[in-house]
């Protein structure tokens, strides 16, 4: 049987946990308990699993701290599905989560919260960088296990 416990506080995490693998330990955070902590944290729509055209089921891991490559676009076209994902961290957190699009065809709060989700978002290792500088995620690696 694995030993598995909750290193963070749970109040702020929800359900991390770290399992034995032989001699290694790793952190698991499911995919809506990230999403749950970033939502928490910044206010802004976000959904992991919708980014980089969708992930599949599986894992993605993550050492914080550690080097980012933020996006360096300021916006991106204000359509949801389009080919131009991902903005920087700045941006993303300048804009007003309830500024409606542009497009008069997608003014429907569900084309706003695609939008955030599919399209406008940050890299995942600058929202890591910025939890851990916060206090929020322990220094170590990570993985987010994707499923749903």
């Amino acid at each position: 049987m694995c030993p598995c416990r909750t290193p963070y506080n749970k109040e702020e995490m929800g359900t991390i946990i770290e399992r034995e693998e032989g001699m290694k330990t790793k952190k698991v955070i499911e995919v809506s308990e990230w999403d749950a902590l970033v939502q928490k944290t910044y206010g802004r729509p976000y959904k992991f699993q919708q980014q980089d055209g969708c992930k599949s089921r599986g894992t993605e891991k993550i050492t914080v701290p550690a080097e980012a490559s933020d996006y360096e676009r300021q916006s991106i076209p204000e359509e949801v599905n389009h080919e131009t994902m991902g903005v920087s961290f700045r941006a993303w957190l300048d804009r007003d989560p309830k500024q409606k699009l542009s497009d008069p065809e997608a003014q429907e709060k569900y084309c706003l919260e695609l939008w955030w989700a599919r399209n406008f978002y940050p890299d995942v290792q600058m929202v890591a960088n910025d939890l851990h500088a916060k206090g929020l995620l322990e220094s170590g690696k990570h993985t987010i296990l994707i499923d749903w």
